[in-house]
């Protein structure tokens, strides 16, 4: 049985791996479809030029560069989080009322937007 590498053993670098061939296979549709549907000429354009494949290979590139990493930063900020679906987002903290003797928690309502600022002058 063949030895596993020990770069794809790491659970970091298989998530930037699967990530970036997201973001590879999201460019090359949307180069793909840019070249299918041809708006403003553009595959007549790079066809009629002598080296196509220079102004394919330099699309494809910066369509990978976004996406590949469009790809890879977003599974890096998902990280912490549960996408299964789980809840309704934030869990709510306790407030230390117990710290103080005597104190009890008093509701209060929150001004947002564009009252707030006219109320009370500024942000």
């Amino acid at each position: 049985m063949p030895r596993r590498s020990a770069l794809l053993g790491q659970p970091l670098f298989r998530l930037l791996a699967i990530n970036l061939a997201i973001g590879v296979t999201i460019a090359a549709l949307l180069l793909g479809g840019l070249l299918y549907l041809n708006p403003g000429h553009l595959r007549d354009l790079i066809f009629a030029d002598d080296s196509p494949g220079t102004a394919l290979g330099l699309l494809l590139f910066g369509f990978v560069v976004t996406f590949g990493s469009a790809a890879m930063g977003s599974a890096i900020m998902a990280m912490g989080s549960d996408l299964r679906g789980g809840g309704k987002g934030g869990r709510k903290l306790a407030l230390p009322i117990e710290m103080i003797p005597g104190a009890k928690a008093i509701p209060v309502r929150a001004e947002h937007g564009a009252r707030a600022v006219r109320r009370h002058g500024s942000l």
